[in-house]
């Protein structure tokens, strides 16, 4: 398959990792980020390094901003082949403090948002007969995690609808596939450590076999190999990127 497919991407740090990766593959790059600022500032980095890339301020949870973002990215950039989704939130609550609220907003962002970002790929990809679905889940819907039914609800969602996509869409040539991530050093895991959410990243790290917190370069790596054509014969997998956390 050409180098020159289009990449979707809900950014944040592991997304921005990820479209650095896919750049250097050859790949033109459209970001996504509620942080409009943020977005545009990383699809200039990538232009800067002379990469095809491009940013939009989005919502995931937001149809309809997504299926105009969508539109300037075929009018811009092209047909989308490759969805690699990172965007999501978290939260720490016991049981009984989540509300309806909150449930929905974690479901509408971390699974309805993957959801409709892929889907609204899937007729290029059909028509081109190949594409590549990358998730980013949680290490959370495999073990569970306190405090966060919510968030691995949701996760767990997203693992067993990137199984659903590989089914159904393997015979278009279409692969689908979910990095469950577990001690990432993020900003985000930074917000949770600051607010006595989680222990510090580094005690965390010391726990890891390999005996360090992941990067988001980890993820982005493992990521890039999978919208490859190397990774042709890979679908409706769980990759872990874990450092051997969990096993």
């Amino acid at each position: 398959m050409s180098t020159a497919d289009v990449v979707v991407i809900g950014a944040g740090i592991l997304g921005a990792a990820t479209a650095y990766h896919l750049a250097a593959a050859g790949h033109a790059v459209a970001l996504l980020d509620t942080d409009g600022k943020g977005v545009e500032a990383a699809a200039a980095e990538l232009t800067s390094q002379g990469h095809r890339a491009t940013g939009y301020e989005a919502d995931v949870s937001d149809r309809q901003r997504l299926e105009a973002v969508y539109g300037a990215v075929r009018q811009e950039l092209g047909p989308v082949t490759i969805v690699a989704t990172s965007a999501g939130i978290e939260s720490f609550d016991p049981v009984l403090d989540i509300t309806p609220e909150k449930w929905e907003h974690i479901i509408a962002v971390n699974l309805t948002g993957t959801f409709t970002c892929v889907q609204l790929a899937v007729p290029d990809m059909i028509a081109a007969g190949w594409g590549r679905i990358v998730t980013i889940s949680s290490s959370s819907a495999q073990s569970g995690a306190p405090n966060m039914a919510h968030y691995a609800a949701s996760k767990g969602g997203v693992i067993g609808m990137t199984k659903a996509f590989a089914r159904e869409l393997a015979p278009h040539g279409i692969t689908a596939n979910t990095i469950p991530p577990t001690i990432v050093d993020t900003p985000m895991a930074k917000h949770a450590e600051a607010r006595g959410d989680v222990p510090s990243i580094d005690l965390l790290g010391s726990m890891v076999p390999l005996g360090r917190a992941g990067t988001p370069d980890d993820i982005a790596a493992a990521c890039a190999f999978l919208c490859s054509d190397d990774a042709s014969y890979i679908t409706g997998q769980l990759i872990g990127v874990n450092g051997g956390m969990y096993i």
